[in-house]
């Protein structure tokens, strides 16, 4: 019982704090898509793979007082920050199974803005397209972003960079 929210805090717990409901939702899309056992279903939408189970997952871990959730106001919108509560750590312990290369790749992640975490995660989305129709699905979904083709080269670069450190959840 509740194991699917016990893997959604140990990635929260590896990252230290995710600054973004947005930034949360792409980074567990792409662990998921890195064979990192997430079961979350996600569909695309506004901003990229959204899950509805992982807001919900989210909304219930607040709830249950295991995931803090501070809201803040920046710039004209609000920002939502995640940390895992003591009670969350002490909930977490009676979880005794590892998921070797998680904690890297999320640190990796979490050193990335939202941004380009949406536009990696859209190239994953569309991954089993060939590159171009992958760019020309970028320029069409996107184009309120305006990603240049350096910032899709580097989207693939970093995907590739991610998956040489891990392999079916293990660091290589």
């Amino acid at each position: 019982m509740l194991t699917e929210h016990a893997k959604v805090m140990k990635a929260l717990a590896a990252a230290g704090e995710i600054a973004g409901r947005k930034k949360l939702q792409k980074m567990i899309y792409i662990a998921k898509k890195l064979d990192f056992p997430f079961y979350e279903k996600f569909d695309f939408h506004f901003y990229g793979p959204y899950s509805e189970e992982l807001t919900c997952r989210i909304e219930e871990l607040c709830a249950l007082g295991f995931l803090h959730e501070v809201k803040e106001k920046k710039s004209g919108y609000v920002q939502y920050r995640y940390t895992l509560t003591e009670a969350g750590e002490q909930f977490l312990r009676h979880y005794d199974w590892e998921m070797p290369g998680l904690a890297e790749c999320m640190q990796a992640m979490n050193g990335q803005n939202a941004r380009f975490l949406e536009l990696v995660s859209t190239v994953l989305y569309f991954e089993h397209l060939s590159k171009d129709e992958v760019k020309e699905k970028i320029a069409v979904v996107k184009s309120k972003q305006r990603y240049t083709e350096d910032e899709i080269e580097e989207a693939y670069a970093y995907i590739e960079a991610l998956r040489s450190r891990c392999n079916k959840g293990a660091c290589v």
